[in-house]
């Protein structure tokens, strides 16, 4: 059976690092503090966003939800952006997706500050880490390389496959395994028009998932000795748990770990380090910044 890369456990380590640092900003007099504007009642970003706001507590870092009206258009959005960019005292700053299709995400997300912008999404800053001159970088790419580096599975040489080109995690994960600084990997991208899927992800050494298909990625799919790593959070039908559902990967867990050397559970694997590394942006952005 596969080695689980436990993402929980280690975003527990980083917290206590996170911590240190924390404490030392509040006694030099620094600010810290993270702002996550929320819109509508999506349930998945409301757990999300308590996820980071527990995060943030625990180490000392200030968190505002901020909830603007669902009504709330483009420009009235952006008016919202602006207060917290004038703000001292909230050094990031997160629009979580999905908005309202009124919305113009793009708008909004560049209205940001750049050395605001933890999530790592302005264009200042993906244009930065594609030239290889990184600010702030998307927070779950960073967390998967997180993952595999601190559990001594270094991308340095080896085939990495990505399933996936999204913007969030396939394009810009692509991107970092390539950098020397980063990954120095082979990078395979595959998505929705790749032909023979199966031969692809047969090569390579360290396989990445994140389509947001349920249990696509089959154990027949899997070279023996790869390392997995399950980016996927789907809830399928349970009639068994009291939720009526429960949440599965984009990889068949119990399949593929009889083939992996190493794999991600979900939940519990790339989840909890996202939010560690987003906290992480927030405490060096902090850092970076004047009084």
């Amino acid at each position: 059976m596969a080695i689980l890369l436990d993402g929980k456990a280690l975003a527990f380590e980083i917290k206590a690092e996170l911590k240190t640092r924390v404490d030392k900003l509040k006694a030099a007099g620094r600010k810290v503090g993270l702002a996550a504007v929320l819109v509508g009642n999506n349930p998945a970003s409301e757990v999300y966003v308590r996820n980071k706001a527990k995060f943030s507590e625990e180490i000392g870092v200030h968190s505002e939800i901020v909830r603007p009206p669902a009504n709330i258009t483009t420009i009235g959005l952006i008016t919202v952006v602006l207060a917290l960019n004038d703000r001292a005292d909230i050094t990031g700053i997160i629009v979580q997706s999905p908005l309202p299709k009124k919305i113009d995400e793009r708008e909004v997300s560049e209205a940001v500050l750049p050395y605001k912008d933890v999530d790592g999404f302005h264009p200042q800053n993906l244009g930065r880490l594609f030239l290889g001159r990184p600010n702030f970088i998307p927070c779950t790419p960073a967390a998967i390389l997180e993952l595999l580096n601190r559990y001594g599975h270094s991308p340095a040489g080896k085939h990495c496959v990505i399933v996936g080109r999204g913007k969030i995690v396939g394009k810009p994960l692509a991107i970092m395994l390539l950098e020397k600084a980063f990954g120095n990997a082979t990078v395979t991208i595959c998505h929705s028009a790749t032909r023979d899927l199966s031969h692809h992800t047969r090569q390579a050494d360290i396989l990445i998932a994140a389509t947001g298909a349920p249990h696509l990625i089959k154990g027949d799919m899997v070279r023996e000795g790869a390392v997995v790593i399950d980016v996927g959070i789907n809830r399928i039908e349970d009639k068994s748990n009291p939720k009526g559902y429960r949440l599965v990967g984009d990889v068949d867990f119990d399949s593929v770990s009889k083939k992996a050397a190493a794999i991600t559970p979900v939940p519990g694997g790339v989840g909890p380090m996202t939010v560690a590394v987003l906290l992480s942006n927030t405490v060096r952005a902090a850092e970076k910044s004047r009084k």
